[in-house]
């Protein structure tokens, strides 16, 4: 038996675009280790998405491998028209104008339109506006109808259709556009395991989400990404409407400010491994490698950090969609994912060492937890219909890999967001306890993760088929 290696627990997720739609490209993209792919809405046609999404379910059958999908909806991203000439240059102190009733070519050197009409009531004298990622600030003198009078604060080359961002937030737009609308109609049909919601506001906007993807038909998970500054006000009801959470950190950066990012990104993964909900961290990690082959020291020590505080994942955007070394960029991230999780902090814990469980199966999950972080385990196999247990499971900081034990494909593809979890298609759930141990301990054995005298620990329920139905909890040793 050859040694096993510890996978690593932490989740990479990849954009894909143009540099990924060749199918070899694709290949060795999920060969390299990417947990899950992202299918930008923002970018593309329906089509492109399917056939992205085909290819992908092709791929990881034939490599064996679970790996899930998720749709991100574009929201209602606020953008100024066009200008006559394509771009122009604003010099600081100059006077600008943004009007919702100009024509959406016709923007100059003094004015330009904007698509989002309600602009103009949603802004008041001594607001600052952001535009293209902060790189243009506007401040706002007055408003006349449907023209916003501003001086141009920080100046510079403004082109077509860039982004517009109210510091301190405050924009009064829906989370949920008519496109995006359409584009869950879509993932229904593709099948996607994660639905990605944008600029959601309160957990209203997450119901209104989930109840649309549920009357689509779908039963995927939801994803609440956080770049409006509102939402940081009402974060714990928004992540108690969610499954998963995103540190948006590109939008969310404008309307707060850079320096109060990493705050912020440290208090939401916290919060989200407190109450049970798994999160991703996103946005220029690794941001150089778009065009170079390896990234900056900043790079490394940004997915380090993020990893040492516990996300579930960290998310590659334009390095994969765009990017000229997609692979060597995954490669790359896995290699500081791994050394990171080798580091004391990232595998000891102290997570609800005081707290009393309501749940049976929360009781198990954390029980089963402490054990293995306490004891000489080798491994951990949950028996699971909804991947509640391992997830449970996948908030405790731990060296001891979780295989989540499934008899559900798409319950496996979702499991693949959950830190240190790995899913293991098993369909065993007319056997009973004693041949489900059985089964996985010599599903363990042909995988090469145990060996002989091993000590594994193995989670099950007794009420199979039922939600939150684990409550049985074994140290086996491996004959």
């Amino acid at each position: 038996m050859t040694d096993y290696q510890k996978p690593r627990r932490t989740k990479i997720i990849a954009t894909l675009g143009p540099a990924t739609d060749e199918v070899t490209v694709l290949r060795e993209l999920i060969e390299a280790g990417v947990d899950v792919v992202r299918l930008n809405f923002s970018h593309g046609h329906a089509d492109d998405q399917k056939k992205r999404a085909k290819m992908v379910r092709e791929i990881s059958e034939e490599l064996g491998r679970h790996v899930g999908i998720m749709a991100d909806l574009q929201g209602p991203k606020i953008r100024i028209a066009r200008f006559k000439e394509d771009k122009v240059t604003l010099d600081e102190g100059a006077t600008f104008i943004i009007d919702m009733a100009l024509e959406p070519t016709a923007g100059d050197v003094n004015q330009v339109g904007c698509e989002y009409e309600t602009l103009a009531d949603d802004v008041s004298q001594g607001n600052r506006l952001l535009l293209d990622d902060g790189r243009i600030v506007l401040d706002v003198d007055s408003i006349d109808g449907s023209k916003i009078h501003c001086t141009v604060n920080v100046g510079g080359v403004l082109s077509n259709n860039k982004g517009i961002n109210l510091q301190g937030g405050g924009l009064s737009a829906s989370a949920l556009t008519d496109k995006d609308k359409e584009d869950i109609l879509t993932a229904a049909e593709i099948g996607v395991d994660f639905v990605a919601v944008s600029f959601p506001r309160n957990a209203d906007d997450m119901k209104e989400a989930r109840r649309l993807v549920e009357a689509a038909g779908s039963q995927a998970h939801l994803i609440a990404k956080i770049e409006r500054a509102e939402a940081l006000d009402v974060l714990e009801e928004i992540v108690d409407a969610s499954d998963v959470v995103m540190v948006a950190r590109g939008d969310l950066g404008v309307e707060i400010g850079d320096a109060n990012l990493p705050p912020v990104q440290k208090n939401l993964i916290r919060l989200a491994r407190d109450r049970n909900t798994a999160v991703i961290t996103a946005t220029q990690m690794m941001e150089s490698m778009i065009e170079n082959p390896i990234p900056t020291r900043a790079e490394v020590f940004d997915v380090a950090n993020a990893v040492a505080d516990g996300t579930d994942a960290v998310m590659l955007s334009a390095e994969t969609s765009v990017g000229k070394y997609p692979i060597k960029t995954v490669e790359a991230m896995g290699r500081i994912c791994e050394e990171t999780e080798r580091q004391p902090r990232s595998t000891l814990s102290r997570h609800r060492m005081g707290e009393t469980f309501e749940r049976i199966d929360q009781a198990i999950a954390l029980s089963a937890m402490y054990v293995a972080n306490h004891a000489n385990i080798q491994a951990i196999a949950a028996f699971t219909e909804t991947g509640s247990t391992p997830m449970r499971m996948s908030r405790i900081s731990s060296g001891i890999p979780i295989f989540a034990m499934i008899p559900d494909e798409a319950t496996c593809r979702r499991v693949t967001m959950y830190r240190g979890v790995i899913p293991i298609y098993m369909k065993l759930y007319q056997s009973s306890s004693m041949d489900m141990s059985r089964a996985a301990m010599e599903k363990l054995k042909q995988l090469n993760i145990v060996k002989r005298d091993d000590l594994v620990i193995i989670t099950t329920g007794e009420m199979t088929g039922q939600h939150g139905g684990t409550n049985t909890m074994k140290i086996v040793q491996i004959e």
